[in-house]
């Protein structure tokens, strides 16, 4: 018998230790790092693993990222993190991976055009962007963000895909089809985003489109519990 280990996911952590830009004043919010830490630890053991999907911290640069990095590497388990739109702290991989050994976050990797590889299934993913904007630099972000996320998934070694991004490829009110494309491609069956929260999570769509299961897994949605998404 090998040992099992579990696959979690939780978005927008929006971690503030190092800032003074808590989100306690926001609606259900209330005391949410003592409750994300309470319910990681309760369900995320030692050996599991946690995809944080982007905004993780108010940071702005490594300095004030460090004690939410330090709150970070604390808890139960790996993690695995990719950039939301407000992790204005992102360097380059090289400067990223030269903050976390400094500090000895040892628990911490990112998935940032790479794959990271599992028993059987592959990890992929990227930032997104926008799909419903007109103005020509969002468009050339999101071909830069369809390449990278391309380029994770062109690394991955397993036909299983699991996909993570920031923001939501669908939306109740449609869909980003570049990103769309490009899941169907690669044959992805499940893909879990964040970005939307507060009232802006009902338009939120949990659910199967083209034969792929998509999911929002943004901290206050998940009630900062992380999201079980398999076992092996």
């Amino acid at each position: 018998m090998g040992i099992h280990m579990s696959l979690f996911a939780i978005a927008d952590t929006h971690l503030s230790f190092g800032t003074d830009k808590p989100m306690d004043s926001f609606e259900g919010w209330n005391h949410y790092t003592q409750r994300l830490k309470n319910n990681w630890n309760h369900l995320v053991n030692e050996k599991d693993y946690v995809v944080i999907a982007g905004d993780i911290s108010w940071a702005m640069n490594f300095n004030e990222l460090t004690p939410d990095f330090t709150f970070i590497n604390a808890l139960n388990g790996k993690k695995i993190i990719l950039k939301g739109n407000h992790d204005y702290w992102w360097n380059t991989v090289k400067k990223m991976n030269e903050f976390l050994s400094q500090n000895q976050f040892d628990s911490i990797s990112f998935l940032y055009n790479n794959s990271v590889e599992f028993d059987g299934f592959s990890v992929c993913g990227s930032r997104g962007w926008f799909f419903d904007s007109e103005e020509e630099q969002d468009e050339k972000v999101l071909r830069r963000e369809v390449l990278r996320l391309k380029m994770s998934l062109d690394c991955a070694r397993h036909e299983e895909k699991i996909v993570f991004l920031h923001y939501p490829p669908v939306t109740i009110n449609g869909s980003c089809d570049e990103v769309l494309e490009l899941l169907k491609e690669y044959g992805i069956k499940k893909c879990y985003y964040g970005h939307l929260h507060g009232a802006a999570a009902k338009y939120a769509l949990d659910d199967k489109i083209d034969s792929i299961d998509f999911k929002l897994i943004s901290a206050d949605r998940l009630n900062f519990t992380p999201y079980l998404i398999k076992k092996f």
